[in-house]
């Protein structure tokens, strides 16, 4: 099977939460480019292209690993002002919090995300997501 780059913007405020997806894409080979929004309001910028130019995440194969506890746009704003974007409405997101509340998992579902992850307390159990979670999508069709 050919191996398909996915453009992956992570949307995450805490820079050691960024550091361990970092870590762990190293660890596990995951080569797949990484972007990095602190909140819903950068990330919605650099996947409309409008940021600078080494931030605008490409517009084809596009996955949004998303926090939803942020500033300023918090993770389930976002994804309200994606799910109304006619040109974003169809990107993959997948929440990864430590917000283990019932009404943020239903809401997140009711807005359409592909899953709901709690962040592990452990980085080894972390890595170990993320490289099921590169697994997944690499057999997954994402346009």
């Amino acid at each position: 099977m050919e191996k398909r780059q996915v453009n992956v913007l992570l949307v995450e405020d805490d820079e050691v939460d960024v550091m361990n997806v970092q870590r762990a894409f190293k660890r596990k080979h995951i080569d797949h480019p990484l972007y990095v929004a602190s909140n819903g309001i950068d990330a919605l910028t650099m996947l409309r292209g409008r940021g600078v130019d080494s931030s605008a995440v490409p517009s084809n194969r596009r996955l949004v690993l998303l926090d939803i506890n942020m500033p300023k746009m918090n993770g389930l704003e976002f994804l309200q002002e994606l799910r109304q974007d006619e040109d974003l409405r169809s990107t993959p997101v997948v929440v990864l919090t430590t917000s283990d509340a019932d009404q943020d998992r239903l809401e997140a579902y009711r807005l359409n995300v592909a899953g709901y992850i709690l962040k592990p307390a452990t980085f080894a159990t972390f890595a170990e997501v993320m490289a099921s979670l590169n697994q997944y999508w690499a057999l997954c069709e994402i346009p």
